[in-house]
């Protein structure tokens, strides 16, 4: 019986399944299923071409055998870079995750738009383009810090209840709300043009949570009087974690099991910026029961608690007038399991 591969889409069975019938009537097994287990910690996975933030999830879930995977915050399937993925008991902050800034680097054609807002659209209009460097310097500035977005259609953005991309798909355009985001650095320099001779900008941009790229290609276009489309996006940074630090799926896959593992970051990389608070063996206990222990600390918005002896991340909590309040916390097993595997524990 031979070992599964990786699912090769969403809809791919995650364990494997049953071979045809063998000749002769006999019914063989070509796949095995995959025995799950508790794995707990962040991949820092580089997103391919290509493949959805879902679909890369699932091949690495099915690779390092885990039993439950989420990410913090979906990649276009054009799109490439970070995407951390959380494991087990990290699932339980990837929603901390989501707030962090950004920063992308993006190619936009000038002079040719599109229903999708990137390559994969069908093209809408074409204008010719005709500017200054001053011109573009002074786009730069109208888009560097707080604006104003309109989300695109094609988006994962619910309205009644329903996606916005499921619209766009129906040929349905609804009404959205522009929403505020913020521009932190952006900068933008013409480069060499594409094979078909269109003009090119090459955009790097770090940005709040929230912020649509597509769209911010879009709007510099536009400024510019022609109009633009992506062509490439990739993410570069997402809070702490760079692409550097990421490993491919392909690179994945080459690894042993126990090497995969070893690519895990501890649960807590998703909790940087909160202040550490530690406890001692019985209000730890106390603690992991939902109980609110009293102390010395300051008012803290954001902690991270731990327990004295071993070592080990119990949860978050927040601080107010002596008492620390728990937030989300770690189950019992769940920090067993963490402190039984030396990949898995807090070098801190």
């Amino acid at each position: 019986m031979s070992n599964a591969g990786p699912p090769q889409g969403a809809n791919a069975p995650l364990g494997g399944g049953d071979a045809p019938a063998a000749r002769g009537g006999t019914r063989a097994a070509s796949r095995t299923r995959v025995q799950r287990r508790p794995v707990h910690g962040v991949l820092l996975l580089d997103k391919p071409y290509g493949l959805s933030s879902n679909d890369a999830l699932q091949k690495a879930k099915w690779l390092l055998r885990a039993e439950k995977a989420g990410h913090t915050g979906t990649l276009d399937p054009l799109a490439t870079g970070v995407l951390p993925l959380c494991f087990g008991a990290a699932t339980k902050f990837s929603q901390l995750h989501l707030d962090a800034d950004k920063s992308y680097e993006a190619i936009a054609v000038l002079g040719v738009q599109t229903s999708t807002g990137d390559a994969e659209g069908q093209v809408i209009a074409e204008k010719p383009v005709d500017f200054t460097p001053a011109q573009l310097l002074a786009v730069v500035e109208k888009f560097t810090g707080p604006i104003q977005q309109v989300p695109p259609m094609h988006s994962a953005l619910k309205k009644d209840g329903k996606a916005l991309y499921d619209y766009a798909r129906a040929g349905i355009e609804v009404e959205r709300e522009a929403r505020d985001v913020t521009i932190h650095a952006l900068e933008v320099k013409e480069i060499e043009a594409d094979e078909q001779g269109r003009r090119r900008l090459q955009i790097h941009v770090t940005c709040s949570k929230g912020t649509y790229i597509r769209t911010l290609g879009e709007d510099i276009g536009n400024a510019l009087g022609c109009g633009a489309h992506l062509s490439a996006l990739r993410r570069t940074v997402t809070g702490p974690f760079a692409a550097d630090a990421c490993i491919s799926l392909k690179n994945l896959e080459a690894l042993t099991e126990s090497e995969r593992e070893a690519r895990l970051l501890p649960v807590d990389a998703l909790l940087e910026g909160h202040t550490p608070v530690t406890l001692e063996a019985e209000d730890a206990g106390r603690f992991l029961s939902g109980l609110r222990r009293r102390g010395t600390w300051p008012d803290c918005a954001r902690t991270a608690v731990y327990g004295q002896s071993p070592r080990a991340l119990l949860g978050t909590a927040h601080v107010k007038a002596g008492e620390l309040i728990p937030g989300r916390l770690l189950s019992p097993i769940e920090i067993q399991t963490i402190l039984e595997n030396p990949f898995l524990e807090k070098s801190a």
